[in-house]
């Protein structure tokens, strides 16, 4: 089966209008907590709140691509998204804002659907650059959410930013349903034999295993760095607001254009050595942040680099799972996004610990720390040997 560029461009426009909804908090932090009459500790930790929900909905949901027709998985998450969104808009107090968090990033897993079936559409030839140019959509929803957020909750508010949000994702839902071509699932399973086999890939399949952890530690290291940017040009030299905030959104988005290059280096080179690039390019933008932080054109520097990492990463490790058993892609998705956001998760956590306590320089340790350990789990695992293999789906169950 084939796939349309017309088809693979809408795919990557829903994923980053999908993804913009658990990233728009981030240049808005500094304005929620004064809102709610709280302290930058405690809201801090709200992308960490998002991000956890993220992961569990990644587990509860997206192995169902692997037993219904995606399409309409699709549509109806995207609705659900849209009511969880507008719950962001009208929580009362942290509670309840950390609570619609939750929600938004549990339900907000539309763009891992959508992977999974741009995957199963493209010809093997042509995977790792449509799997690239869906991520780069992707990942330019994530940089964009903050520019779109930090002007709009400098103009409006930060409440109407997620009522925006909220009619987004509910327009959305009917120009997919009329955008997408249907899909037949592949196996017939079951729901508990689809967890049950998550559970048995894991085990099973070394390569997976290491992408989902260093994909995670990627992502952590990476979300250190978002979450607390706000804090950090609201202090001295900068005193900056989150519409500044959110347009260093545009500086990371010069990674992006990236996406569909480490797609092809990873066709031509295999995605074990795209990933260690990525992994040494992102131990040197935190060099740079902690050097060089300080000025502007360093911390641009460092965002770039960031962002080129992290995005050559992501490409080269799911080119790489979705190459171990073509007929469970959802199911490899799964483990690997649910260890990719739990690690997001984390890095959110200590990027906030680390600016608690040590403000800049704890930030800077925080995702260094993530990339060496992730460094690592690659040397460790390419001293091993570990071997590209797959099993078949009746082992998987």
């Amino acid at each position: 089966m084939g796939i349309e560029r017309r088809t693979v461009g809408v795919m990557a426009a829903a994923s980053g209008i999908c993804v913009a909804n658990i990233y728009y908090c981030q240049p808005l932090l500094g304005e929620i907590g004064r809102s709610l009459g709280v302290s930058e500790r405690a809201i801090g930790y709200l992308p960490m709140w998002t991000q956890a929900g993220t992961a569990l909905g990644m587990f509860t949901f997206v192995p169902l691509g692997d037993m219904f027709p995606r399409r309409k998985l699709i549509v109806i998450m995207s609705v659900f998204s849209g009511l969880t969104v507008a719950m962001m808009a009208i929580a009362p107090n942290l509670a309840l804002l950390n609570a619609a968090g939750f929600a938004t990033g549990f339900t907000g897993i539309v763009m891992h659907l959508i992977l999974p079936f741009a995957a199963k559409l493209a010809p093997p030839e042509r995977r790792g650059h449509v799997v690239g140019t869906v991520l780069s959509g992707l990942l330019l929803g994530i940089l964009l959410a903050r520019v779109v957020s930090g002007f709009v909750g400098d103009l409006l508010g930060w409440r109407a930013m997620y009522w925006i949000a909220a009619g987004a994702m509910f327009t959305l839902a009917v120009a997919l349903r009329y955008a997408l071509p249907y899909d037949r699932p592949e196996p017939d399973l079951r729901y508990g034999e689809l967890v049950r086999s998550i559970v048995n890939l894991a085990v099973t399949q070394p390569v997976l295993r290491e992408t989902a952890i260093i994909g995670g530690l990627l992502f952590g290291a990476f979300s250190s760095f978002w979450a607390t940017l706000v804090f950090f040009l609201g202090t001295p030299p900068y005193h900056y607001g989150p519409r500044v905030a959110g347009t260093f959104g545009l500086v990371g988005a010069v990674g992006v254009l990236f996406a569909p290059w480490a797609g092809k280096l990873t066709d031509r080179k295999g995605p074990a050595l795209t990933i260690t690039l990525a992994i040494l390019i992102s131990i040197g933008s935190y060099l740079v942040l902690d050097a060089a932080g300080y000025g502007v054109w360093g911390l641009v520097a460092g965002v770039i680099l960031l962002d080129l990492g992290v995005q050559a990463g992501h490409v080269a490790n799911q080119t790489r799972i979705y190459a171990l058993v073509p007929e469970a892609r959802s199911r490899l998705n799964t483990v690997y996004m649910v260890t990719y956001f739990l690690g997001g998760s984390l890095g959110s956590a200590l990027g906030a610990y680390g600016w608690t306590h040590w403000r800049w320089n704890g930030v800077c340790a925080a995702g260094a720390v993530q990339l060496l350990v992730a460094l690592g789990v690659r040397g460790w695992m390419h001293f091993r040997g570990t071997p590209e293999r797959a099993v078949s789906e009746a082992s998987l169950v």
